[in-house]
């Protein structure tokens, strides 16, 4: 078969790629994503492993039954939207849109709004 086959579309991760990493002796699932980073982009895993999972057992010699899928690790705790709000009051910085008011002072009814040139100006 001629061409790329790709087994994870998020990070581009191939069936050459596998084979590599079963030829340097990973033939564990988290090796293997390690190696690869399989299953590490936005779907984390939730589109490849099964594929990998699978190739990895029939090139490895094994049911596919014996290979475990990997650990999955969330977030420690999920982060809330009210963190990064509070991020743009503690470091407005050059974060905004040219030409709009800046952050401190969201509390005006024109916040947001292009500011206007000042007529004395050079």
């Amino acid at each position: 078969m001629k061409g790329k086959i790709i087994l994870c579309r998020c990070e581009d991760v191939t069936l050459a790629d596998l084979l590599a990493s079963i030829a340097h002796g990973y033939d564990d699932i988290e090796e293997v994503k390690r190696y690869t980073g399989f299953g590490t982009g936005p779907c984390q895993g939730k589109e490849c492993l099964s594929l990998v999972a699978t190739l990895l057992a029939e090139h490895s010699g094994r049911a596919p039954a014996e290979v475990a899928p990997f650990t999955s690790r969330p977030p420690m705790a999920p982060t809330s939207f009210a963190h990064y709000a509070a991020l743009e009051r503690l470091d407005p910085g050059p974060h905004r849109r040219p030409g709009t008011a800046p952050a401190e002072d969201a509390d005006s009814a024109d916040a947001g709004d292009p500011v206007a040139p000042d007529p004395g100006g050079p």
